[in-house]
């Protein structure tokens, strides 16, 4: 005997999945796309741990804008553990770039605060070199909100995996002191024809002078800035 078709009636009907709407949709897969890249990064900032960098996000940019304008960039990097690095220049970078390195947890909120009321009459930012190096580590040089959320994020998960005198090592070294000059090493042979091991307090205090602005600042013109930093290394006991 022939079963007759079961009825479709709103009470058997099979529940259909309510759909996301757009907005939805976009913070799911924003939320995925921001905790990717943080995994992403621990496990780099872990490799450095260790190891050095093979290049930073900074020296492909510059590369790649290079080429568009049909041109090779030549790239002078030369990694050195710090014991290779003069004492001098380690210490005039910390005057220059960050005088609470030590102190901080990757974001300094009293030199942020100091940065924000002086404005254009500051000879630096409120940026850590913590946070400076999650930039040329893991983003370009083009501001945006958008990157310096990033790297307020980031910035305490480097201070978290890597020790202190790391961060600083990694930063000496890929910081840019010119166009494709990288790090410390190549910085010291290429403005001064010597190794970095022996940068004296002078050319160490002009070198750490050009890091707001590598292109354009050159260590011989930076009179006024360099008399600045080195009286900040002796107010820090350097």
């Amino acid at each position: 005997m022939a079963h007759s078709a079961r009825p479709t009636t709103p009470d058997n009907k099979v529940p259909q999945r309510k759909k996301r709407p757009l907005w939805a949709r976009f913070l799911r897969w924003g939320l995925l796309v921001f905790a990717g890249f943080h995994v992403y990064c621990v496990l780099v900032l872990v490799y450095l741990r260790f190891l050095p960098p093979a290049f930073s996000m900074v020296q492909l940019q510059h590369r790649v804008e290079v080429a568009f304008e049909g041109e090779w960039l030549e790239v002078r990097m030369l990694y050195r553990p710090m014991t290779a690095i003069s004492s001098h220049l380690q210490h005039a970078v910390v005057a220059a770039e960050d005088t609470r390195f030590f102190e901080h947890d990757g974001i300094d909120f009293d030199a942020l605060e100091q940065a924000m009321s002086e404005k254009r009459n500051s000879l630096r930012g409120g940026s850590t070199i913590t946070q400076q190096l999650v930039k040329n580590l893991f983003f370009t040089t083009h501001r945006s909100y958008l990157r310096k959320a990033m790297e307020f994020t980031i910035a305490p998960l480097a201070e978290l995996i890597l020790p202190k005198d790391r961060i600083l090592e990694l930063y000496i070294n890929v910081v840019e002191w010119g166009k494709g000059v990288y790090g410390a090493e190549a910085a010291a042979r290429y403005h001064y024809h010597i190794p970095s091991s022996k940068i004296n307090r002078n050319q160490a205090s002009r070198l750490a002078a050009c890091l707001p602005a590598p292109l354009t600042r050159k260590p011989q013109a930076m009179n006024r800035y360099s008399r600045i930093i080195q009286k900040r290394m002796r107010a820090m006991g350097y």
